[in-house]
C-alpha cells in the first residue's frame, strides 16, 4: 500500500489525455481489507485525483453465501464505504460498479466461491450500476458466451451463470435486463511473434501478462463498443490488485502510456481518454440515449454523479458487524 500511495502520483503525473486527464485507475475494494487504514489511504488518493474505489466482494468460500447474507453484507459494505464519499449518486441514490471475487458471478462455478443464483437481481436491488468482472482467463467456464461485448444480462433467479447471453447495449434502445455487463478484451496473442504460440489473452495486466505496443493495438482493433456507436471504443483492463509492482507501477506501464499517447492521441484518427469504470458506464449510457455529442469526455458524469471524497470521515477498518457479515462465508 505504501508504494502504492508513493508510486502511482509520479507514474501518472507523466501522462495526460486529450483532456488533460492523468491515467486514473479504478480500485475495486474488497471489505475483507477494510483494515489498517488501507481504504482511507485509498481514498487520499482519490481525492487528489487518481482514482475512484468501487465494490469488490469475496463470498461463498468457507460456506455456500444466501441471498439475505449478500444483501446485507453489500448495503453495509455501501454505507461503511460511502461515509469516506466513496461512490457516485444517481437520483439521490449511491450506485457503484462491481467486480466477483474468484470470478463466480452468479454462483457460475458449481457451487463454489458464491451460493447465491439470484446474485444478479441482488446487485440490481442494492444499487449496482455494472458488473465488471469479465473476462476471466483463469477460469474459462465463468465467461459469459458474449465474448467483447456490453450487454445488458436478465437474472433467472432459479439457475446460475444468468449473465452467459443477453441483449447488447445498443444507441436508441431502451434499457433492458437486471445488471450491465462490461467486459475487457479477449484476443488472440503471441508474446514471441511465433504464430505457433497463439493463445487467447484477456484484459490482464501483470505477472505473465505484460503489457506491450501489440497488445494495446489488440486492444483497440478488438472494438468493443454500443452498437451504432462503433467509432467510441471501451477498453477495461485489470491488474488483479496490483501483485507485481514492477509491472502496474514500473516501466512497463509508463511505457504503455506513453504508446497509447502517441499512437492514439493524434486527434484526427484517434482520441484518447481516460477514465474510471463509473466514467466508462456514464459514457456507455450517453451512447446508448444517443446523445448528439461527438466528445465523450462531456459524459464522465452523465448518470451516476462523481463521488465527494473525504479521507477523514469514515472509520479505519471495517465495523464489527461488517466483519461478522463477511465471516460468515469468507475467511482470508
Amino acid at each position: 500500500m505504501d508504494l502504492l500511495l508513493s508510486a502511482y502520483p509520479k507514474l501518472a503525473d507523466k501522462h495526460r489525455d486529450h483532456d488533460g486527464v492523468p491515467p486514473r485507475r479504478t480500485w475495486f475494494f474488497p471489505p475483507h481489507y477494510h483494515r489498517n487504514g488501507s481504504l482511507p489511504a485509498l481514498v487520499k488518493l482519490c481525492q487528489q485525483g487518481y482514482g475512484e474505489v468501487e465494490l469488490h466482494l469475496h463470498h461463498g468460500k468457507h460456506a455456500p453465501d444466501t441471498a439475505d447474507n449478500l444483501r446485507r453484507t453489500i448495503e453495509q459494505t455501501v454505507e461503511e464505504y460511502a461515509a469516506f464519499g466513496t461512490f457516485g449518486s444517481e437520483n439521490g441514490r449511491k450506485r457503484y460498479g462491481f467486480v466477483h471475487g474468484d470470478w463466480s458471478l452468479d454462483n457460475s462455478r458449481n457451487g463454489e466461491y458464491c451460493g447465491v443464483n439470484s446474485e444478479l437481481t441482488v446487485l440490481r436491488e442494492t444499487g449496482c450500476y455494472a458488473d465488471f468482472t469479465f473476462p476471466a482467463m483463469a477460469v474459462p467456464s465463468a465467461n459469459p458466451d458474449m465474448v467483447n461485448r456490453i450487454f445488458y444480462a436478465t437474472d433467472d433467479p432459479e439457475r446460475p451463470r444468468s449473465y452467459a447471453r443477453g441483449r447488447e447495449v445498443a444507441m436508441r434502445r431502451p434499457a433492458s435486463g437486471d445488471l450491465m455487463m462490461i467486459q475487457g478484451p479477449v484476443h488472440p496473442y503471441t508474446d514471441t511473434g511465433d504464430v505457433r504460440n497463439y493463445r487467447m489473452f484477456g484484459d490482464g495486466v501483470g505477472c505473465e501478462w505484460q503489457i506491450d505496443d501489440r497488445r494495446i493495438d489488440m486492444w483497440i482493433k478488438t472494438g468493443i463498443h454500443v452498437i451504432g456507436r462503433r467509432n467510441w471504443v471501451f477498453v477495461k483492463t485489470h491488474t488483479h490488485g496490483a501483485e507485481d509492482a514492477k509491472i502496474v507501477l514500473g516501466e512497463s506501464l509508463d511505457r504503455g502510456f506513453a504508446y497509447m499517447e502517441s499512437r492514439y492521441n493524434d486527434e484526427s484518427r484517434y482520441v484518447l481518454h481516460y477514465v474510471t469504470a463509473r466514467e466508462m458506464y456514464n459514457i456507455i449510457k450517453a451512447a446508448e440515449a444517443g446523445e448528439a455529442g461527438g466528445d465523450p469526455n462531456q459524459y464522465r458524469n452523465y448518470r451516476v454523479s462523481a463521488p465527494q471524497y473525504d479521507f477523514q470521515a469514515g472509520l479505519p477498518e471495517a465495523s464489527e458487524e461488517l466483519k461478522a457479515l463477511v465471516r460468515r462465508t469468507y475467511r482470508d
